[in-house]
């Protein structure tokens, strides 16, 4: 191992000052002041905030949010990891690779208003597939979808949830050798059994990663779901409406106790998240 020089870590660290005034600024300060809003809502050290964020309608919001969240990255996260492994096999088209790539840098960061406007205009009342649907005589609603209910919102956010899951998923499967297939196939296993026993365990720490961070993706997006569902309980509109001052007297330091669980089930996301990432770096680039 290479050991750095006394001017060579001077000058590390001193590139590295305006990264760690950025982090300290605009993450740490901002947590910690949160942090110690919520824990002392009164002036005094006390639990209370935290618990009655956990209680009644805020809890509800906590349920729906982690069942949106879910949903979302779930059937994002299977529909992307497809979408990998079907291209990844695919030699021909040879523009077809790159112009998915392209396609998903783009939609992966397409959210807020423009992508909830987007849908209300195509599976909205009056969106143009609900209407021409409606002519051949299927109404989207018997079915319970329409784009402020859940399944809606859940279709909505698949439209950059399954690209970010293909960015994530496209590195791994391009990380399977084929020489392992052709070793399980010389050895008697079936294209089902080198899934089941290979692919699938070097596959499955990427894509569990992929699908947590798909899963805080969803979580925290808020404008898209504000535009389509402003009265919806969900957490990042609870927070919004608690933060921005429309409360009764008493309940100031609610959004940030809100604010706080968010937090944390955020940091275990990306814990595990990140423990499942080093776990397939090492199938990866061994």
């Amino acid at each position: 191992m290479r050991v750095l020089s006394r001017p060579e870590s001077r000058l590390g660290i001193l590139v590295s000052l305006p990264f760690a005034a950025f982090i300290g600024l605009f993450l740490i300060y901002p947590v910690t002041v949160v942090v110690i809003k919520a824990l002392t809502p009164d002036g005094h050290l006390s639990a209370d905030a935290l618990s009655r964020a956990l209680s009644g309608t805020y809890r509800r919001g906590f349920i729906n949010s982690i069942e949106l969240s879910l949903a979302s990255a779930v059937l994002g996260g299977l529909i992307g990891v497809v979408l990998a492994l079907v291209v990844a096999t695919m030699s021909r088209p040879r523009w077809l690779h790159p112009a998915l790539e392209s396609w998903s840098a783009v939609a992966s960061q397409l959210g807020g208003v423009p992508l909830a406007f987007a849908f209300i205009a195509t599976i909205g009342t009056q969106g143009l597939v609900t209407r021409a649907l409606a002519e051949m005589g299927l109404d989207l609603r018997d079915y319970g979808v329409t784009v402020t209910g859940f399944w809606g919102i859940v279709l909505v956010y698949l439209y950059f949830q399954i690209p970010l899951m293909f960015l994530v998923m496209t590195p791994a499967v391009q990380g399977l050798r084929q020489s392992w297939r052709e070793a399980a196939a010389i050895l008697g296993a079936s294209p089902l059994r080198y899934w089941l026993s290979v692919g699938g365990p070097i596959l499955a720490p990427s894509v569990l990663g992929g699908i947590i961070l798909l899963f805080i993706n969803s979580f925290t997006a808020y404008a898209t779901v504000f535009v389509l569902n402003p009265g919806g309980a969900l957490v990042p509109l609870q927070i919004r409406f608690l933060l921005q001052g429309n409360i009764i007297t008493g309940e100031e330091d609610l959004g940030n106790a809100i604010v706080v669980w968010v937090i944390a089930l955020l940091l275990l996301s990306l814990i595990i998240m990140t423990a499942l990432q080093r776990r397939a770096l090492k199938w990866i680039h061994s």
